[in-house]
């Protein structure tokens, strides 16, 4: 008889540890009690999962007696986790409670300043792609000694060679001339006109925090010039922990990158230093007697100290000096062996000196003004058998703005006043360029939030030029959260550009009898243009799986755009025809992630067309259609290996023939310890060159008439290097 008691024992309680039960749980957001639709509920160790109903309602069925941990788990909120002992008395929906992920640690390289705002990215109306972190550390990699590759690898940028034997360039958004985009560093306008010619070549990517870009127009939040966009280069601030660091890059093409970066914040003081020594030798992997990379030498020193007064007043002030002698041409020649028959050479002489100086003020906790001014001096000299190009540009740039941060409603406004003065030097009897510009300005911008799912950003601009009058420059963009997974903008506004020689056209002729612009006959260059993207982010396989997606449709129109136009003679003007530039396509971007892995894809379809009078054609070197595929493998702190493919199709020519469609690919890694790295980059392995299906110039060695280049001409080159961290 006892043994039956103790064997129904047994049995009884075999039977209620396996018996099953159901919890039912209510999921909301902490801070505005709303329900939260798609939230994963998870059953830890078992297979037993839910998602939350478009209420918040969720159930879980078939859970077992005993201790149970449920996770509850939604996208941009804390994980939360739960224990509980089941059975559970459970008269009503238990309600969970998710807090909203903290900014500060998912968003905190990817607050941006482009917009004169300090939100972070997901917040504001205005589309802006940023790249930083490991993102810019990995594209450094690859191109250590300036930012055209990290440019020209994100989607919609085109880089534009202008010099097939100097490596000259500029960048192209959606299509558009490199002189209709604004490149900035810390919000002084320091790369345009004269100054810009180099730009790409002389900034590297070491002491840069990150980098936005803002595509489309521009020109109400910094003036003209940012038709086709705006490249704002953030420079890394000093920390309490010191930062010093040091590259040292090496290139098959016998290219060499030394550079060091230190950074420190003390009670009162910081200080910044950027230091870096970037040589190139010439190289002609086509054996066509020209110089695909040119010989170079360049010296950059960046310092910068910033004074901590108290905590409401900050002053910083710095100084960018970049000196540089470049040669290309004929290989003999450059090397030292020239002679008749070896004797065309290109050569730029450049310096570059500018100052900065901000001070920031807090009023309180909601109010701030900042003060801040920039003189920029840039001196250049291009050289050619029998041809000599060489001026001065001085210009000046100062700001003061008012800053407010409330609740839902944010405001900037601010004047400032920029000059603008190229004198070029006399070394012929040609009419000279030189030209002497002054712009005042004033803006206001508004940021308010009409609810958690919905904001607008809006502005205007009021800009007087001495010589092109008055621009009235409004621009309004919208953010719509819809839900956790879908979101959408629209924006749009007004620009203008005041014309100069320095155009794309001129600078691939070295502005060889380039006549100067009149302005009594020429018109600013004014445009319209708007964006619109939706976005959509989700996980997948029970959160195994990231994917995003973004997809962007833009049009920009440009009226009256200045044409550098064959004349009389040898020369060329720019001319004004009735008519207009346009561009309209599409750009998606989308990111899968898995385990280690990230997959990105992005695809750019840019329609640029001019209209003169009753005629359209294409403009000149334009990919309408461009695929760019780069996949990384990551193991956080241990090595990143990442592989990279890129199509570009036919564009049409300035001489009126059609370029070759082709593919670029590349593999880079890097192995990481704790204070040091070392990395390699295979660019271009496919060793695509323009040389091996089309030509460069036509005419003789000796007098080359170079055409486009609209194709890498230094094919494959390896690069590597190592990185200390101290």
């Amino acid at each position: 008889m006892k043994k039956l008691i103790v064997l129904l024992a047994v049995l009884l309680f075999t039977v209620s540890a396996y018996a099953q039960n159901t919890y039912k749980a209510l999921v909301k957001d902490a801070k505005t009690n709303k329900p939260l639709a798609g939230a994963s509920v998870k059953l830890l160790g078992s297979a037993i999962s839910s998602v939350s109903g478009f209420d918040g309602h969720v159930a879980l069925s078939n859970v077992p007696v005993g201790p149970q941990v449920i996770q509850f788990s939604y996208i941009g909120f804390k994980t939360k986790t739960d224990t509980l002992t089941f059975p559970i008395d459970q008269t009503a929906d238990i309600v969970v409670l998710l807090e909203a992920a903290a900014e500060e640690e998912e968003l905190d390289e990817v607050v941006v300043s482009a917009t004169r705002s300090s939100r972070t990215i997901d917040n504001i109306p205005t589309r802006v792609e940023v790249i930083a972190g490991e993102e810019l550390d990995e594209k450094g990699n690859m191109k250590p000694g300036d930012i055209r590759m990290m440019l020209a690898e994100s989607t919609g940028i085109q880089t534009q060679q202008t010099s097939a034997t100097s490596g000259n360039s500029s960048i192209r958004i959606q299509g558009l001339d490199g002189k209709y985009t604004q490149i900035i560093r810390d919000g002084f306008p320091l790369y345009s006109g004269f100054s810009g010619g180099l730009g790409l070549l002389q900034i590297a990517p070491l002491d840069l925090q990150q980098v936005e870009v803002i595509k489309g127009s521009s020109s109400t939040l910094y003036g003209g010039g940012a038709i086709a966009g705006l490249v704002n280069l953030v420079s890394k601030k000093p920390t309490e922990e010191r930062q010093l660091s040091f590259l040292l890059n090496g290139t098959s093409a016998l290219g060499l990158d030394a550079s060091g970066f230190y950074a420190q914040k003390f009670e009162k003081i910081g200080v910044t230093v950027y230091a870096a020594y970037n040589k190139g030798t010439a190289y002609d992997p086509s054996d066509i007697g020209l110089t695909a990379i040119p010989k170079f030498d360049r010296f950059t020193l960046n310092p910068k100290l910033f004074f901590y007064f108290n905590d409401a007043t900050t002053l910083s002030a710095g100084i960018n000096a970049t000196t540089e002698k470049r040669i290309g041409g004929d290989l003999e020649y450059v090397k030292g062996n020239g002679s008749v028959a070896h004797s065309y050479f290109e050569e730029n002489k450049t310096g570059r000196y500018s100052s900065q100086l901000e001070l920031d003020h807090k009023l309180n906790n909601q109010e701030k003004l900042v003060v801040r001014n920039s003189v920029s001096y840039y001196d250049r000299s291009i050289g050619l058998p029998n041809y000599l190009f060489s001026g001065i540009q001085v210009s000046t740039y100062s700001e003061a703005n008012y800053n407010r941060n409330g609740e839902k409603v944010d405001w900037v406004a601010g004047v400032n006043f920029l000059t603008d003065h190229f004198k070029e030097d006399q070394n012929s009897n040609a009419a000279l360029r030189s030209y002497n510009y002054n712009t005042i300005g004033a803006f206001v911008q508004n940021t308010w939030n009409l609810s958690e799912c919905f904001s607008i950003e809006s502005g205007v601009r009021g800009d007087y030029h001495n010589e092109y009058g008055f621009f009235f420059l409004p621009r309004i963009s919208g953010l719509w959260k819809i839900n956790e997974h879908f979101s959408t903008r629209l924006g749009g506004g007004l620009g203008y550009k005041a014309p100069t020689v320095f155009t794309e056209d001129a600078e691939r002729i070295q502005f060889r009898n380039v006549l100067p612009i009149d302005v009594t006959t020429t018109k600013a260059e004014r445009s319209y243009g708007a964006n619109y993207d939706i976005n959509y982010r989700t996980t997948l396989f029970e959160d195994k799986v990231g994917f995003s997606i973004n997809q962007m449709f833009f049009y920009t129109r440009i009226n009256n755009p200045i044409l550098l136009t064959a004349v009389t003679g040898s020369n060329l003007e720019y001319v004004q025809p009735k008519g207009n530039l346009d561009t309209k396509g599409m750009e998606t971007n989308a990111k899968i992630t898995y385990s280690d892995f990230k997959l990105f894809i992005g695809y750019t379809y840019a329609d640029v067309n001019q209209h003169t009078g009753s005629t359209s054609t294409a403009y000149p070197l334009v990919s309408k259609h461009r695929l760019n595929n780069v996949l990384m493998y990551e193991v956080e702190d241990e090595w990143k290996i990442g592989a990279e493919a890129y199509y570009f199709s036919k564009q049409r020519l300035n001489d009126g023939a059609t370029g070759k469609s082709y593919w670029t690919a590349g593999l880079m890694a890097e192995k990481l310890w704790e204070r040091f790295s070392i990395f390699v980059n295979f660019e271009n392995f496919t060793n695509t060159r323009q040389t091996k299906f089309d030509t460069i110039y036509t005419g003789t060695i000796t007098d080359p008439v170079f055409r486009d280049i609209y194709a890498p001409v230094d094919g494959f080159v390896i690069n590597g290097g190592i990185k200390l961290r101290l």
